[in-house]
């Protein structure tokens, strides 16, 4: 495994773990997202955090709106259960045959305030778009869901066919060698590290790495490509910890 100066693999994003972060997540891998809080006593504590703490953070929580408390259980907010359809969507793209398509989405919208450009930047990136140039993002049109129509407000919705080399192009929108460097890393790792925070803050990294994974079709993919098998390896995680917990 490729290693930096400060023990992490290289290009990894491990965060530090904190009560807040464990319990994120625990919910965010749970379906449904709730959790009795004695069922996360018991969970946490494998992270090594205590009791005291974790009643500390579910009250920041759920006063922050990240939870809501129904009697003894705790279940993510609505703004988290976004959250989380984008992250097992990330596990399982839909995805369907492609035939040289590319979708293309060109900004027409002036005016707008920095906020909403960068609003709008991060939502055409959660769909999995790239920046061609300012203004213009493409992807090749292989996945199964639809451009939200609303975007016709800021934005002309076409169909394209670039001249040149599709890989080519592809290469140039996406850091494909650098995202499968690290998949490889995150995946060494993961089956290195023994103990239980170790894991969860792999997987955890994972699971940001796939949500930046462009699912491209595979014959625009470099040889080897490792997402299959980073998906493979957080859903068995998952199961794990689904079973470590009884949910």
């Amino acid at each position: 495994m490729s290693i930096d100066a400060t023990g992490q693999p290289h290009g990894a994003d491990l965060r530090p773990l904190s009560a807040r972060s464990v319990v994120l997540s625990l919910l965010l891998g749970t379906h449904p997202p709730e959790l009795p809080v004695r069922d996360l006593v018991r969970a946490v504590s494998a992270f090594g955090v205590g009791g005291s703490t974790l009643r500390a953070a579910l009250s920041r929580m759920a006063a922050a709106g990240d939870l809501v408390r129904t009697d003894a259980v705790y279940r993510l907010s609505d703004r988290l259960l976004d959250r989380q359809r984008r992250q097992d969507e990330a596990l399982r793209p839909g995805t369907r045959a492609w035939d040289g398509d590319w979708e293309m989405v060109v900004i027409t919208a002036t005016g707008r305030e920095p906020a909403e450009r960068a609003e709008l930047r991060a939502r055409l990136t959660g769909l999995r778009l790239a920046e061609l140039r300012e203004g213009v993002w493409l992807r090749p049109a292989n996945l199964t869901r639809p451009l939200p129509a609303d975007l016709a407000r800021v934005a002309q919705l076409c169909a394209a066919r670039p001249d040149g080399s599709p890989s080519l192009l592809a290469a140039r929108l996406w850091p494909l060698d650098a995202w499968s460097a690290t998949a490889r890393d995150l995946l060494a790792g993961a089956a290195e590290a023994r103990l239980p925070a170790d894991r969860l803050t792999l997987f955890a990294a994972a699971v940001r790495h796939l949500l930046a994974d462009p699912v491209l079709p595979p014959v625009l993919l470099p040889a080897d490509w490792p997402g299959a098998r980073l998906r493979a390896a957080y859903t068995r995680y998952r199961g794990e910890i689904a079973l470590s917990i009884g949910a």
